[in-house]
């Protein structure tokens, strides 16, 4: 079972509507597809390094899931890239190492909240 991060910036025009809509018709396709969500975080509005499409901020959203069909990850991605609302994104195939950093920051922010 392989495991994955993904790491995505939306447009910061969308409303919070739009947002919640989006994040959860992804989880819909990884979970319909057979893959295990670990975790979801929102990292809310934060200001971008560079401009993005013009746009100096954007909505911050990680997904952590496991699959054994590597597949899914190129599919997700080709989604993410035909749809508008994404501006940027990335995963990466956590080893054992990250998979522990990962379990510990999932701790420390159910601490926090």
């Amino acid at each position: 079972m392989n495991h994955y991060e993904t790491v995505f910036i939306l447009n910061p025009v969308l409303s919070e509507d739009q947002i919640k809509e989006t994040v959860k018709k992804y989880e819909d396709f990884l979970t319909s597809r057979g893959a295990k969500m670990i975790a979801k975080e929102n990292w809310g509005l934060k200001k971008l390094a560079y401009q993005i499409q013009k746009k100096k901020s954007g909505f911050y959203h990680l997904f952590e899931f496991t699959t054994d069909e590597g597949q899914l990850v190129h599919d997700l991605e080709t989604e993410f890239k035909r749809d508008e609302r994404f501006m940027r994104f990335l995963t990466v195939k956590l080893d054992k190492h990250a998979i522990a950093w990962a379990e510990k920051r999932r701790n420390r922010n159910k601490k926090s909240a």
